[in-house]
């Protein structure tokens, strides 16, 4: 399993995920003085689990579902975080 199946599976254990984008830029961080290993990782997740969460509380819900994973194998996560109707907005 590579790292963005782990990923979705992981957060799909917490969060009833309707569409997810995962993007693995660890290639791009390789050659930095400090780098030490650990996928650099972009997201867009999509839930209706969100309605009513602001985007701290958003965060927090997919920092709980990854746990263990941004202490091992994650070593930078960003995201963005959308409920389905957000969504729709966005891509529309």
């Amino acid at each position: 399993m590579n790292i963005q199946e782990a990923v979705s599976t992981q957060l799909s254990s917490l969060i009833n995920i309707s569409h997810i984008e995962l993007m693995d830029t660890t290639g791009k961080h390789i050659h930095h003085q400090n780098f030490n290993g650990g996928h650099h990782l972009s997201a867009i997740i999509v839930s209706d689990d969100f309605i009513d969460l602001n985007l701290l509380d958003r965060h927090q819900l997919v920092y709980k579902a990854l746990g263990e994973m941004l202490k091992n194998e994650i070593h930078a996560f960003s995201m963005k975080t959308y409920t389905i109707l957000e969504w729709s907005k966005n891509v529309t």
